[in-house]
């Protein structure tokens, strides 16, 4: 089993009868579920994930209107739940609580995640707050949440908006062109093989944001970027050439079909040689022809031409707040 589904599964035999025999007053007003950070609140989980901070818990929300001395009563009763289930130990919690599991406040909760209590982002916010923080806010599962006290804020704070999306999107366009159409390049060129592997990584990095920024979904803390690009609806595959049967300067149509994720795994153990950066190049540019084909599909650019920059700048153009828009293009990257 998920660790989620191992968390609703205690949920529900053991701590949803603990709330309605000792707090059914409050039954209503509190919210339960697991969100936040670890693998288990993405259903990244697997075997290896249970070594350490697998917890069979969950979360119960509260809102600022329940006093310290009730929150208290609450931890405490959560405190007592069964320590052992499914072959799993819940983590010992302190009297006050503890990080990951047990009672949370929302403002607290938001505060953690955002910066702010309330869920009142500003532009510098936006710009600011690390994506990873927002993917653990609207992550995971609420199962029950009668009053809306957390649900309303997720679904409001659940993707970024117009404007900042496009100047976030305008920015990792001319990461792209900058280090994967021009600098890697250069790189090769002048032998500065460790260099050129530092352009390939800033393209990739930036490839992925605007794939997940293309989807309208936060991108997760690193080392599952690659992990969540299988999820996403666009692009699923990408056509290309074939490593082993690249030979530099022929054409060839026999092209080779793989996972859009793989492709950019493939450029990052990719062999800096002056024979393969060929065909890196090549695929390079085969990606960007890719991401220039969806900003021409939703109206972004309407230019021919495959070097990112000038795309990136007609993506800027088109964000509608002028202070926004006349920003450095580079501010949300």
């Amino acid at each position: 089993m998920k660790g989620l589904e191992i968390s609703k599964s205690f949920y529900e035999e053991f701590g949803a009868p603990m709330i309605k025999e000792q707090f059914p007053e409050l039954e209503n007003k509190l919210a339960f579920g697991l969100i936040g950070s670890g693998s288990e609140c993405f259903s990244y989980d697997d075997e290896v994930s249970t070594d350490h901070d697998f917890d069979p818990g969950f979360l119960i929300f509260i809102n600022d209107e329940i006093d310290d001395d009730t929150k208290f009563k609450l931890e405490r009763a959560y405190a007592k739940l069964p320590r052992e289930y499914k072959g799993y130990t819940r983590e010992i919690m302190s009297p006050v609580g503890g990080n990951r599991r047990g009672v949370k406040r929302v403002s607290d909760f938001l505060k953690e995640k955002t910066g702010t209590s309330d869920g009142n982002l500003s532009t510098y916010d936006w710009f600011n707050i690390p994506e990873e923080s927002l993917a653990e806010l609207t992550n995971g599962k609420i199962w029950r949440d009668d009053s809306k006290i957390i649900s309303n804020l997720r679904l409001k704070l659940s993707t970024f908006p117009e404007d900042i999306k496009l100047k976030k999107i305008a920015g990792e366009l001319l990461i792209m062109a900058q280090s994967g159409q021009y600098n890697y390049e250069r790189c090769i060129a002048h032998n500065e093989f460790g260099a050129a592997r530092l352009a390939l990584f800033e393209f990739v990095n930036a490839a992925i944001h605007v794939t997940f920024l293309f989807n309208e979904v936060y991108m997760p803390f690193y080392k599952w970027k690659f992990r969540a690009l299988r999820d996403l609806f666009w692009p699923k595959n990408i056509k290309v050439k074939s490593e082993l049967n690249y030979v530099p300067g022929v054409e060839d149509d026999n092209l080779v079909e793989m996972p859009f994720e793989q492709k950019l795994e493939g450029l990052l153990s990719a062999t800096d040689d002056k024979i393969l950066s060929g065909k890196i190049k090549m695929d390079i540019e085969q990606i960007a022809r890719l991401f220039v084909q969806r900003l021409k599909a939703d109206g972004l650019t309407d230019r021919d031409e495959m070097y990112l920059e000038k795309h990136a700048y007609e993506v800027n153009n088109k964000i509608k707040d002028n202070d926004i828009r006349n920003m450095n293009i580079l501010v949300a990257v």
